[in-house]
C-alpha cells in the first residue's frame, strides 16, 4: 500500500513539475519582444511571399490559346482568353509545343478521334462537349477563365513544374531550419546560463533534472510548433484569398505531414541540444560544443536546396531521422512516395526520437552540476 501511494504521489509531482517548466519556458519566450517580432516578421514575409507570387505569377494581358472549330465562340466570351484560331488539331498542337498560345480548346469530338486522353469535367454543364489541352500540366487558368466544367487532357504530362518545386522545397528547409535552429540555441544557451549562475541547483531543489528537461523541451516544442502551424495557416489562407487553389491543392496533404515530422524532429534534436550543452559551464563554449548538433540541422537544409529534384537523395532523406521532416514532406508534394512510406519513415523518427530522449536525459541529469572544464560525453553517459 506504502509503496502504491508513493507512486500515486510521485507521478502526478512530476508531471505538475514538467508543467510549471514549460510554462515558464513558453511566458519566458512570449514576454521576449525580440521573440515576438521576429514571429511578425517572419509571418509577414510568408504572407508577402505568398501575394508577390501571385502578382507576379499573374499574365498582364489575355491570356493565348488556340480554338478548332465551334470553341471559338466559347473563347471569345472570356474577357481573359484571347483566341487564336488553328484550322485543325494538329496545327492548334504545334502552336501549343512552340509556345505561341498556353492552351488549346477544341471540341471533344475532334480530341477524342485525335486518341489524346482527357479528363472528365467536374460535373456537367454546357461546356462538357470541349476540351482544354494543356502542354505538360492541366492549364487550369484557362479552364477557369470558361467559368464552366470542361474536359482537360495534358500532352506531354509533368509531375510538378521545377520552379514551384524548388519554391516548395525551399520552404519547407527554410522553416525546418529557421524554427530548430533558434528554438534548439535558445535551450542550449538557457541550460548554460542557469549552470553558470548557479540558478539550476536553486530549480534541482525544487523538481527533478529529469522534470527540468522535460519541461524546456516540451515549452520550447510547444512555441516552435506553434509558430510553424501559424506559418502554415498564414501560406494556406495567403493562397486562398488570391485565388491560387492549384498551388494550395497540392501543398494541403505534405504541409500536413510536415507539421507531424517536425514535432518529432524538434524534440529529436531539442533533447541533444540540451544534453550537449549541459557538459559545458561557459556560455562561450556552447557554440562549439553544439555544433555536431547544429551541423544536423543545416545538412538537410543544403541538401533540400540542392538536391530537391534528385529523387534518389530525397529518398534516403526521407529515412534519416534528422532529414526526414523535410525529405519527406517534400517526396510526398512531388507525388514519389507510396502510401506506406511516410508511415514507415514516421515510425523510424519516434523510435529514434525516443531513443535520443533517453541518451540526452542521461547526459542531461549526469552534467548538470558538475562545474569547470567540459564532462566528455563517455563519462556523462557513464555518470561518473
Amino acid at each position: 500500500m506504502s509503496t502504491q501511494t508513493q507512486t500515486e504521489r510521485r507521478e502526478p509531482r512530476f508531471a505538475h513539475s514538467v508543467g510549471l517548466v514549460a510554462g515558464r519556458e513558453i511566458s519566458t519566450k512570449l514576454r521576449s519582444k525580440a521573440f515576438v517580432i521576429s514571429t511578425l516578421v517572419l509571418m509577414a514575409g510568408v504572407l508577402v511571399s505568398v501575394v508577390l507570387s501571385s502578382l507576379f505569377g499573374g499574365q498582364e494581358g489575355p491570356t493565348k490559346v488556340a480554338v478548332v472549330g465551334a470553341a471559338s465562340e466559347v473563347v471569345a466570351a472570356a474577357p481573359t482568353l484571347e483566341g487564336v484560331p488553328a484550322d485543325d488539331l494538329d496545327a492548334a498542337e504545334q502552336l501549343l509545343r512552340d509556345g505561341d498560345v498556353d492552351a488549346v480548346v477544341a471540341p471533344s469530338e475532334t480530341v477524342a478521334a485525335a486518341g489524346i486522353e482527357t479528363t472528365a469535367p467536374a460535373e456537367a454543364s454546357e461546356l462538357a462537349d470541349l476540351t482544354v489541352i494543356g502542354l505538360d500540366q492541366q492549364p487550369q487558368g484557362v479552364m477557369g477563365a470558361l467559368a464552366a466544367y470542361p474536359s482537360a487532357a495534358v500532352l506531354d504530362p509533368a509531375p510538378v513544374d521545377a520552379g514551384l518545386a524548388y519554391l516548395v522545397a525551399f520552404g519547407f528547409g527554410i522553416v525546418f531550419f529557421f524554427a530548430a535552429l533558434t528554438f534548439g540555441s535558445t535551450i542550449a544557451q538557457a541550460v548554460v546560463e542557469e549552470k553558470q549562475t548557479r540558478i539550476v541547483e536553486i530549480l534541482l531543489s525544487t523538481v527533478s533534472a529529469r522534470a527540468l528537461l522535460t519541461g524546456k523541451v516540451l515549452g520550447n516544442a510547444a512555441l516552435a510548433l506553434g509558430q510553424v502551424v501559424a506559418i502554415a495557416v498564414i501560406a494556406i489562407l495567403g493562397l486562398a484569398v488570391t485565388g491560387q487553389q492549384i498551388l494550395l491543392g497540392g501543398l494541403g496533404i505534405s504541409v500536413a505531414w510536415f507539421i507531424v515530422f517536425f514535432a518529432f524532429g524538434f524534440l529529436l534534436l531539442s533533447a541533444l541540444f540540451a544534453a550537449t550543452a549541459a557538459t559545458v559551464s561557459r556560455v562561450e563554449d556552447v557554440g562549439s560544443v553544439t555544433m555536431p548538433v547544429m551541423m544536423l540541422v543545416m545538412i538537410p537544409y543544403f541538401l533540400i536546396i540542392f538536391f530537391n529534384d534528385n529523387p534518389t537523395v530525397l529518398a534516403v532523406m526521407s529515412y534519416v531521422p534528422f532529414s526526414a521532416p523535410v525529405g519527406m514532406p517534400m517526396r510526398i508534394f512531388l507525388e514519389q512516395a507510396a502510401w506506406w512510406e511516410p508511415l514507415l519513415s514516421l515510425a523510424i523518427l519516434i523510435g529514434t526520437t525516443a531513443v535520443a530522449l533517453l541518451i540526452g536525459d542521461r547526459i542531461y541529469r549526469n552534467s548538470l552540476l558538475r562545474m569547470g572544464a567540459r564532462v566528455p560525453f563517455m563519462e556523462a553517459l557513464r555518470g561518473r
